[in-house]
This record gives structure tokens, C-alpha cells and sequence, in this order.
């Protein structure tokens, strides 16, 4: 909401204020500005100049040479092409640019010359002022702004057009419809300067006649329009509006557009109550009918766009059609042209979530929609009709009919709250007295009586006890009360198991030089073809998003691992030679009625721990990482085991990681034809893992082991195998026949190639054996590397290498 300061003066005084200390002040008190700033702060060195002749220049067909008045002694030569500027001009007064002025937009003007002549600065157009011609509407379109007659020579151009005032721009919350207005900010600024307020009372002469005898109005659905206040003018001459009324509508971000259509706007920024204006003529048997639209009517609006209304829309017809989508927009069928001759005015009040689902789902979000969906005040119709038809008679632009139609539903009973300064004070940690309250309070044009508050009709957002706790506050000073510590027992905070788990995990995955990356829940169903799902693949199966940012935002993921992809191939596309990045990624799995997801159950929200890299580990290196991360954690008895139908990982270098025999994720290679679809080359690596289920895993108890006193042998095994044999299982085997002496096994090389047999694979282990009570026997290490080499001759075939 932008608010002149200047409009201020019609209701409270505020001589003295600077603009740093309106701002400062009202921000304080509670009422967001966004900025103050000077209308006219572009312009500068600009005054009006009279022209004293004009010649052709010598040198050119179009361009002339002036000679103006601009106040400073000695006339100022300028040359300009503009096509209104003629012989016949000499004696108009303009805008002019001297040496070294600027204009809107950062444009300098200095002195130079033109085709060889001297021209000491430019002659403006409205638009290089930054104007509108609904401004300035006695301008020429294209040429030089020709002032009215009797403007002053050698005067600022701001103060002739009205652009020498502050404004003060106001982020107005949706819970304050009275701020989206000058008279509600006024009585902010009166309450926060302890100044006086006041708001005239609209007088309207009338010219006879009854309204009554030639307009009717019946509202059928009381529910939606609980007050619809409407007024009659007849005899109206369309013409521009005083230089007064455009300026403050220009100030306040408004196109000055014709008299009639000034009045609307400017009592809508005035009392913050929207008005529209109907041709009296175009209006069936001068009824009108305030009704729940009907299926399949339509009307073409304002803006010259048809719309099909639905019976969840009210709408302002006549006995025939609508003339008006209510709260929203007039109809084209009803607009004020240049021949109008009488007009109705409407001030009603309209429920502000109807408008604002009809404002959607016709796609116009308007002024008056803006306004009406945050809930007005249904007294304010009266009073702002009033003052649209005394505007009419101030404007000369037509003469009012006696006589108002007046159809109220609304409530008229104020709301009463209970007074309670002890509480207030509790609640903010004050020591004020019930009569320093009440002088808050009434401040805001609020009233205390017989220990009760009664609410001004405007505010609507007023309650409870609290809400008032916090005008008295604000009008207090938030500055100014005092802070305390907290009274109640202090209890320390602490990280849950499962948070501590979280972040553990976290910083094992940095330590290991994965990067953490943050990606969006919200997905594009084409992800699931990205990484290679089928159609017929229950993991598809998402919660979809009602209203969506767009088709790459419209279901909630069910997998993190294209997030991951499309991270990796990021960097990748920005020439990073290598990435490692981990995501600790929510899931969401839709509860499945009928093969679709339940629109009506919330999904099951799961974390999954996504690591992937590429350029920096070796299949057999990133399979560590996950071990080293489950060791960290506790994890004990991983294992892993082959998995070839994963339609995302090479079939051959995939393998599902499980823990105590249950899987908890899955690691491997992305398939060659996935990463391709993601624009990445060479070895991509990615893993899956289940948070719930790694945490499940974790064994909080954790056993000391003290350093071995006596000495480890370390014997080696080589053994020829089928080269289907996993290399695991061959390990477990050894783990399980070593027996208790045996410390730790481990695979150090696997060899496919000269001297071994097609089909086959040398597999080499390392054992550590060692005793805590004793130096183990070469006997005891032959035996225990006898039994293992017999387990894995009866398991597997295998045959001890030469």
C-alpha cells in the first residue's frame, strides 16, 4: 500500500515528522514499511520555461530553435525536433531540462549542440517525466507537455505536477484489511504520533427524486453479500479529474483514467472499500440482483476477456444477465463510456474466500479481489458510497438522486472482550496501569466499558485476550519493554539416539570426502524413466501434489537416487574431474488402494542415506567407504550379496549391503545406459541405504578390547575357483573353519588371466591368527588353515594354487 504523506493531512497533522522518523516510528509501532522515498527524487534541475519564438533551424527540415523564459534573466536556447512545437506555440509554458539536469531512468542532460547550433538543455514530453497521459491528460501524445494556462515560469516542474511529496510504501499482512487504506494508515499515524484524528462524515446534497422510484436491488444469497449499499447519478459528463485527484492516484501507483473512474479508485485507496460503477442504462428494468452465478453462464469482463462462471461464483446481474463477477470485476456489458449519462454506484461487502476462490479459478487477481479476500467491514458501504457521490458533486460530474438503497444482512452488534490488565501485563511482562491500557487502546479507536472492550467494527482481527495484549504493546513500544529471563526450570536440550545417529552418519560421509547436497523432495514422473524403472514398477507409484510449481515439481520422490544423478551430472556437465556427494534424503511411500496412491493418507515420510560418486573411487575403494560407515556406527555381521535385476546398476557390479541377514540398502555401478540418459561418463557409483534400518542395526553396547600381548601369524592362501563364486562367501566359509583363534581374514587379490584355466579365478586370502593367552603353535595355525582350505574345497571346488 503506498500512502502519500501529504494525503495524511486530511485527518491528522503531522508537521515536524521527517521522513526517516514516519518511517522509524510506524515500523515500531507495529505497521511494516518497506521504504519512504521521494516521488520526484529522479528529477532534478527541471523548471517550466514560456516560450518566446521559435524559428527554423538552417540546417534542417524538422528541428527547431527556441528562445524560453526560464525565470533566470536571460532567455535559454534549445533546439528540438517535437512536432507540436510550432510558431503558433510561442507563449506555452513547459517543462525544461537545463545544463546538467536528469530524469527518470538515470538520463543526464547537458548542453551541446545540434546540427551545429547551440542547445543549452531539451524541452520534455510527459513520459520522460515518468507520467502517464491519464496524468496529465490535456498533453499532446507525441510531442512536448504544454502546461495549463497560468502555470508560473522558472518553477520547479516536481511542484507543478505534484510530484514534490514523500510516500511511504507499507507491507500491509493479511490480518490488517483496515491498513489498505489512507484513512486506516492515518489513524496508525495518529495513534503512533499521539496526535489527533478525525474522519468528516461525507454530505451529499442531492438533487431531488427518489432512487427508489427507478432502481431496485435484491441480494439472494444473504451468506456471501451480507451488505450491498448502492447509489444513483444521473446527468454525468465524463471529463478528466482535478490535478489534485490524479496526482494522488499517480502517487499511490494508480492511472488516472476519467472522472467517474478516479472516484472509484480514489475512494477504494481512500476507505480501503472497492467500488464499481454501472451504466444505469444497460441494466434490465434498472434491477438489480446480487446471485449465486448459474453452470454455463459467462461474461465478458473489463479487460475484454471471457469467462464461464460456476454456481460456487457470485455474481451481479440484472433480471437477464450478470453484469458483474462479484468482488472481482465489472462486466463489459455494463461499462461507463464516453455517452453514459447515468451511473449506479455500488459499495458492498462480499465473503472474502468466495471471492477469493472465484478470483482463481478465473485467473484475475484484481484490486478490489485483493481486498475483499482479507475480509472488509461491511459498515464502511455507506460511508464510502457517500463519499464517491459528495467526490461527484465536488467534481461537478453529475448530479446525485436522493435517496440510498441500502440492503444489510450484517451483524451490527460490535464484539465485547473482557478487560483484563493483570492478564495483559502477565502476558507481556509490564507493570501498567488500567488506565494507561485503556489510553492504548483508544488510541486504535478502541472503547472501554463497564470492565469490557468494545472492538472498533473495522478490526477483524481482534479476538481474544492476546490480541488486544499486543495493541497495547505495540502502542507502548516494543522498545520499551523491558527483558527478563526465562521463570521456568531450565532444561537442557539433547540430540534423540536416532538424531545422533543422523549426524554421525553425516560426518562419516564427510570424513570419507563426500560433499553433502540438499535436492527437492518434489520430482517429474520422468525421473523413474531416467533411471530405468518399467512402467509396471510399484516404486512409481507417487503422491501426487495438488497444486504444483510445474510438471518437474508434481509428485513427491519415492527414491533419491535420480536427485543424485542429476547432482552428479551437474558437476559433471561443469567440468568437475570428480565428485562425491551424500544426501541424507526423506522418501515418501504413498499408502497403495486399487494399484493408486490414497489421496486421502499422508505417505510414509523415510530417510535414505545416498552416497554417489564418480573420477575419485574404484568399485572395491567405494565399498569400503560403506563398510568403514557401518563400522563407525557399530554395525556388526555386514554382508553382501549379488543383485543383477536392479534396472539402475550394472548387473554385474551391484550388490544388496544387509546387516544381521536382512538387506538395509543396495551399492553398485549405475548402468552404463542410465548414466548415459544423465550426460555422465565412465564409472558412476551410488548406494542406497535404508536410515531406519542402519540405525536399527546399530549395537549401542560397545565391548573394550585390550591391546594383544602376544605376537599374530599371518599365513596367506591362494585357491582356483569357478568364477561364478562370490568372494564373500568363500570369506564367511574361512571365518567359520579357521575357528576362535583366527583374528581377521582378508582378501588382497583376485586374477583372471595367463596360467589360469577359462572359466576360472584365483582368489588369495590373508589370515592374521593370534591367541590372547598364548603364542599360537605352528600346529594350531596348520590346523586351522587345513580346515579352512577344506571348507572351501567342499563348498566350492576350490583347489589349492601350486
Amino acid at each position: 500500500m503506498k500512502l502519500p504523506l501529504s494525503w495524511l493531512k486530511d485527518y491528522t497533522n503531522i508537521d515536524g515528522v521527517t521522513p526517516k522518523e514516519y518511517d522509524a516510528r510506524l515500523t515500531m509501532s507495529g505497521s511494516k514499511v518497506e521504504e519512504v522515498y521521494y516521488l520526484g527524487a529522479e528529477i532534478d534541475n527541471v523548471v517550466t520555461g514560456k516560450i518566446l519564438s521559435v524559428v527554423d533551424h538552417p540546417d534542417s527540415d524538422h528541428l527547431k530553435i527556441c528562445q524560453l523564459d526560464v525565470g533566470q534573466g536571460e532567455p535559454v536556447q534549445i533546439v528540438t525536433g517535437a512536432p507540436n512545437v510550432t510558431p503558433d506555440s510561442v507563449g506555452e509554458v513547459c517543462p525544461v531540462c537545463l545544463h546538467k539536469s536528469t530524469l527518470p531512468g538515470g538520463v543526464k542532460i547537458t548542453k551541446g549542440k545540434l546540427r551545429g547550433v547551440p542547445s543549452n538543455g531539451m524541452m520534455c514530453s510527459f513520459q520522460e517525466l515518468g507520467l502517464s497521459h491519464g496524468c496529465v491528460p490535456y498533453a499532446c501524445e507525441n510531442g512536448i507537455l504544454f502546461l495549463p494556462e497560468g502555470t508560473p515560469v522558472g518553477e520547479d516542474i516536481k511542484k507543478v505536477l505534484g510530484l514534490d511529496d514523500w510516500v511511504a510504501d507499507f507491507e500491509i499482512t493479511s490480518n490488517r484489511p483496515d491498513c489498505l487504506s489512507v484513512i486506516g494508515l492515518a489513524r496508525e499515524t495518529a495513534a503512533a504520533f499521539d496526535r489527533p484524528f478525525a474522519v468528516k462524515t461525507p454530505v451529499v446534497h442531492g438533487c431531488g427524486g427518489d432512487i427508489r422510484t427507478q432502481m431496485s436491488v435484491e441480494v439472494r444469497d444473504p451468506d456471501l453479500c451480507p451488505r450491498y449499499t448502492a447509489r444513483l447519478v444521473k446527468n454525468i459528463k465524463i471529463e478528466p479529474s482535478p490535478a489534485w485527484m490524479r496526482e494522488r492516484l499517480h502517487a499511490c501507483g494508480v492511472r488516472p483514467i476519467n472522472n467517474i473512474v478516479d472516484i472509484t479508485n480514489y475512494v477504494m485507496l481512500e476507505y480501503g472499500q472497492p467500488m464499481h460503477a454501472f451504466d444505469y442504462t444497460c441494466l434490465s428494468d434498472g434491477k438489480i440482483v446480487v446471485r449465486r452465478a448459474r453452470n454455463g453462464e459467462s461474461i465478458q469482463t473489463l479487460d475484454g476477456v471471457d469467462h464461464d462462471l460456476t454456481d460456487s461464483m457470485l455474481a451481479i446481474c440484472d433480471n437477464d444477465k450478470p453484469v458483474a463477477v462479484a468482488g472481482v470485476m465489472g462486466g463489459a456489458n455494463s461499462e461507463i463510456e464516453e455517452d453514459t449519462r447515468t451511473v449506479v454506484f455500488e459499495s458492498a461487502c462480499f465473503h472474502g474466500a468466495t471471492v477469493r476462490v472465484t478470483a482463481k479459478a478465473l485467473g484475475m487477481r484484481t484490486e478490489a479481489s485483493g481486498r475483499f479476500e482479507k475480509g472488509l467491514d461491511p459498515r464502511m458501504t455507506l460511508d464510502a458510497v457517500n463519499r464517491a457521490c459528495e467526490l461527484v458533486e465536488q467534481l461537478g460530474a453529475g448530479e446525485v438522486v436522493d435517496g440510498v438503497i441500502d440492503v444489510d444482512h450484517s451483524d451490527p452488534a460490535p464484539v465485547r472482550l473482557p478487560f483484563e490488565p493483570e492478564q495483559m501485563n502477565g502476558l507481556l511482562g509490564l507493570n501498567l496501569s488500567a488506565a494507561e491500557q485503556q489510553a492504548c487502546l483508544e488510541k486504535l479507536g478502541f472503547a472501554v466499558e463497564n470492565g469490557e472492550v468494545i472492538v472498533p467494527s473495522f478490526r477483524t482481527d481482534i479476538a481474544r485476550m492476546c490480541d488486544l495484549a499486543e495493541e497495547v504493546a505495540r502502542m507502548y513500544g516494543y522498545d520499551k519493554i523491558p527483558t527478563t529471563l526465562y521463570a521456568g526450570e531450565m532444561v537442557q536440550g539433547e540430540f534423540t539416539p536416532k538424531q545422533q545417529a543422523e549426524r554421525a552418519a553425516s560426518l562419516i560421509c564427510r570424513e570419507a570426502g563426500f560433499d553433502e547436497a540438499m535436492t527437492h523432495s518434489f520430482i517429474s514422473p520422468k525421473f523413474y524413466d531416467m533411471i530405468g524403472w518399467a512402467e509396471n514398477d510399484p516404486r512409481r507409484i507417487s503422491t501426487t501434489i495438488l497444486n504444483p510449481l510445474g510438471e518437474d515439481f508434481s509428485i513427491m520422490r519415492t527414491t533419491v537416487l535420480p536427485s543424485m544423478l542429476d547432482s552428479l551430472a551437474h558437476n559433471h556437465a561443469h567440468r568437475n574431474p570428480t565428485a562425491s556427494l551424500f544426501e541424507m534424503g526423506t522418501v515418501y511411500l504413498p499408502v497403495i488402494r486399487d494399484g493408486k496412491a490414497d489421496p486421502d493418507v499422508l505417505p510414509c515420510e523415510q530417510k535414505v542415506l545416498t552416497l554417489g560418486t564418480y573420477g575419485r573411487l574404484s568399485f572395491f575403494q567405494f565399498k569400503g567407504v560403506i563398510e568403514a560407515l557401518c563400522r563407525e556406527l557399530n554395525i556388526k555381521g555386514l554382508q553382501f550379496a549379488p543383485q543383477k535385476n536392479n534396472p539402475s546398476y550394472h548387473p554385474g557390479r551391484c550388490a544388496d549391503v544387509l546387516a544381521g541377514g536382512e538387506v538395509i540398502g543396495v551399492f553398485g555401478a549405475i548402468h552404463p545406459t542410465v548414466a548415459a540418459r544423465y550426460g555422465l561418463s565412465g564409472e558412476v557409483l551410488t548406494a542406497e541405504l535404508q536410515f531406519e534400518k542402519l540405525f536399527a542395526a546399530i549395537e549401542t553396547e560397545k565391548l573394550y578390547h585390550p591391546l594383544p600381548k602376544f605376537p599374530a601369524s599371518t599365513r596367506d592362501i591362494a585357491v582356483l575357483v569357478d568364477d561364478s563364486v562370490p568372494a564373500a562367501a568363500m570369506q564367511a566359509a574361512i571365518e567359520q573353519a579357521a575357528g576362535a583363534i583366527l583374528e581377521n581374514v582378508k582378501l588382497f587379490d583376485v586374477y583372471k588371466g595367463k596360467g589360469i584355466p577359462e572359466g576360472k579365478k584365483s582368489v588369495a586370502y590373508s589370515l592374521s591368527m593370534r591367541a590372547a593367552d598364548r603364542t599360537l603353535t605352528d600346529e594350531e595355525c596348520d590346523k586351522a588353515m587345513k580346515n579352512a582350505l577344506a571348507a572351501l574345497e567342499s563348498s566350492f571346488g576350490a583347489v589349492l594354487r601350486g
